[in-house]
């Protein structure tokens, strides 16, 4: 699987395109669906997946779901995942985890160095640290692509897990 970021919209919310065979999943299209059509080129789109519904992760998922007649978060046929729900920041936020490429899409529940906000609308410490236990029993070796900045490695970031409470 190939993996493309693209960063949009004015908090350069990463959006991913995941490419395997000609076919596409994106994962958060926050915004600018001309940027991300362009990036998509060619590919035949099968599939939208959204970590949560803040404004910078779907401002252009109407415009995906319209144009290719999906919705999003139904699974995609021929994609092999597990979507693991990783409430804190928002109360709706999950996390993609691809075993066989052994990668996490976490949207703004953990990023490198951090963990997602949680002062917003739906945000929980309970449910955050209730999360980052259920993440702490993953692989170590497993490659994070959060929602804001760059990857980084989950063994890296489970260090940081008991200064958080």
């Amino acid at each position: 699987m190939k993996i493309k970021c693209i960063p949009v919209g004015y908090l350069q919310a990463n959006c991913y395109i995941l490419e395997k065979n000609n076919k596409a999943i994106l994962i958060d299209p926050g915004d600018n669906e001309v940027l991300i059509s362009e990036k998509l080129g060619e590919l035949e789109l099968v599939g939208i997946l959204v970590t949560h519904n803040h404004f910078d992760h779907v401002g252009a998922l109407s415009y995906f779901e319209d144009k290719y007649n999906l919705k999003h978060n139904e699974k995609v046929e021929g994609w092999n995942y597990e979507v693991i729900e990783t409430k804190g920041h928002s109360k709706d936020s999950v996390s993609f985890y691809f075993s066989q490429d052994n990668v996490l899409f976490t949207g703004d529940f953990i990023f490198k160095g951090s963990i997602g906000r949680m002062d917003l609308p739906g945000g929980d410490e309970v449910d955050m640290k209730n999360s980052l236990e259920k993440i702490n029993d993953f692989d170590d070796n497993i490659i994070v692509y959060p929602g804001h900045g760059v990857k980084t490695i989950l063994h890296e970031e489970k260090k940081l897990f008991k200064y958080y409470f």
